[in-house]
């Protein structure tokens, strides 16, 4: 199946609006909670679940393993697996198995995460640009085994052009994340109209306190901007530089979902309307079972608001 082909059935999956599993990097509740996560979130109307990885601990790929029977219908995807976590030919081995088991179910996001997580796995950190071409290269080359018989989208982690302009080059799509719709109408133009953009929008899923929400987002994206490449790459879109020094309220709803149910539902619909194929609602994360459970409480609670037909 050609990248257009295996894009335009991933389209039709994942549907416009999915959602992290609200699991924290530094724990993993028991599978039998996620699974009653995963049942909750398809039966609230959610199409897609996605699902990170802790390098040299849980392991995304077997997680989905685990996940993917308990749900009917629901797609699964990664986001993401890193490229220093496991060699380029097991990764394809392993997708593309549970492609063959779950046809249409599966869709592999790829990111070249952080130095330290390269040095967890006893890798030496390179280029994320050129780690990422070789490592796609590698997955799309012959190996000794016969290849199973199964395609699946790959998507490649991507904040910023060159990573953009690899993912046109040799993957079904991007993952971007974090970043306001005027990247996603980049990211867009970037690609061309046929490969899949999904794009990460951090949310606060607990709208009782709108002050409270608001405090919230605008702290996150204050975090962000202490990173010199993000606040580079938000001037570049236009925001002035007053803007960005105080931490605007124009820049905090564009980066960060908040407030009632149908405000953030205007931020899903404004990266739709950018070009996004896909918008995930990437929710707090907890430290364990019980704020798991909170945490799918709240998307389900938003749901009505996010999947009505528009």
């Amino acid at each position: 199946m050609g990248s257009a082909s295996v894009a335009g059935a991933a389209r039709q999956s994942l549907g416009p609006v999915g959602v992290y599993l609200p699991i924290p990097f530094t724990s993993t509740p028991p599978v039998s909670l996620q699974r009653e996560a995963v049942v909750r979130l398809e039966r609230a109307g959610y199409r897609t679940a996605w699902v990170n990885e802790t390098v040299g601990g849980r392991d995304p790929l077997v997680q989905l393993a685990l996940l993917l029977p308990a749900a009917e219908r629901m797609t699964f995807g990664t986001g993401v697996a890193n490229i220093w976590a496991r060699a380029p030919q097991t990764a394809h081995g392993a997708a593309a198995m549970l492609a063959q088991a779950y046809p249409g179910r599966l869709v592999l996001g790829l990111g070249s995460g952080y130095p330290q997580q390269a040095a967890a796995v006893g890798r030496e950190w390179t280029s994320p640009l050129a780690a990422m071409r070789d490592y796609l290269e590698r997955m799309a080359a012959p190996t000794m085994t016969p290849a199973l018989e199964a395609s699946y989208p790959r998507l490649v982690a991507a904040n910023g052009p060159k990573m953009i302009a690899l993912a046109r080059d040799m993957a079904d799509g991007a993952l971007p994340a974090g970043l306001p719709p005027a990247f996603t109408a980049q990211a867009r133009d970037a690609l061309g109209p046929d490969k899949l953009l999904a794009v990460g929008l951090s949310v606060i899923t607990d709208t009782a306190d709108r002050e409270t929400a608001r405090a919230r987002a605008r702290d996150a994206v204050s975090t962000s901007l202490s990173r010199s490449w993000y606040a580079a790459t938000i001037a570049r879109l236009g925001y002035p530089d007053q803007e960005i020094a105080a931490v605007g309220d124009e820049l905090v709803s564009a980066i960060v979902a908040h407030g009632d149910p149908e405000s953030i539902a205007a931020t899903v619909a404004a990266h739709l309307a950018a070009g996004a194929d896909h918008v995930i609602l990437l929710p707090p994360a907890g430290g364990g079972g019980a704020d798991l459970m909170t945490g799918v409480g709240q998307l389900e609670q938003l749901a009505p608001a996010l999947l009505q037909p528009r």
